[in-house]
């Protein structure tokens, strides 16, 4: 469970969630939550014993991938449906941090040791960096269209829906 307006981290967290990383688009929030979820269940894979790492890493490594893909999946249609104009900047970005997720695990299925505490400082990197500027980027151009009467909140919930019905977890 992701606990909101925490300020210290207890030894199971990396990334606490905060509602200042909220982009205001409820499938989006909901699906940034997992994401911190998912980054905290790779952390906690880190501070066990080798042993344990190598397979609570590999599974938890591979339910982030698979979920990755899928927020990447919706959060693009949305952007897509919503005319975001950074749409390929910001696609452009998803696409690095898969490619550098990617990287990682094969790094890690070499042998090569500190993989696993590499990456979740660049998921916690991700989190408070991509989240709290590029994501806050588009939710403020989504309420700008809405301001302005170019998109509604009923608008808005329909692509939010079609999106995550299109975008298929693996």
């Amino acid at each position: 469970m992701v606990k909101e307006n925490t300020v210290s981290v207890n030894k199971s967290e990396i990334v606490v969630w905060d509602e200042k990383y909220a982009t205001g688009i409820e499938l989006i929030d909901g699906q940034h939550h997992q994401l911190v979820e998912l980054t905290n269940q790779l952390y906690i894979a880190c501070l066990a014993k080798e042993e344990v790492l190598q397979v609570v890493f590999r599974d938890a490594m591979s339910r982030l991938v698979k979920y990755v893909r899928f927020h990447f999946d919706a959060e693009s249609k949305l952007l897509h449906a919503i005319n975001y104009p950074d749409y390929r900047n910001h696609k452009k970005m998803h696409d690095d941090l898969v490619k550098n997720i990617l990287d990682t695990a094969q790094e890690y299925n070499e042998g090569k040791k500190f993989v696993p505490n590499n990456l979740v400082r660049t998921l916690k990197d991700w989190i408070f960096g991509h989240i709290a500027v590029y994501d806050k980027l588009y939710s403020a151009y989504t309420m700008e269209q809405i301001r302005k009467g170019d998109l509604s909140l009923k608008k808005l919930k329909e692509i939010e829906l079609t999106s995550a019905g299109s975008a298929v977890m693996a």
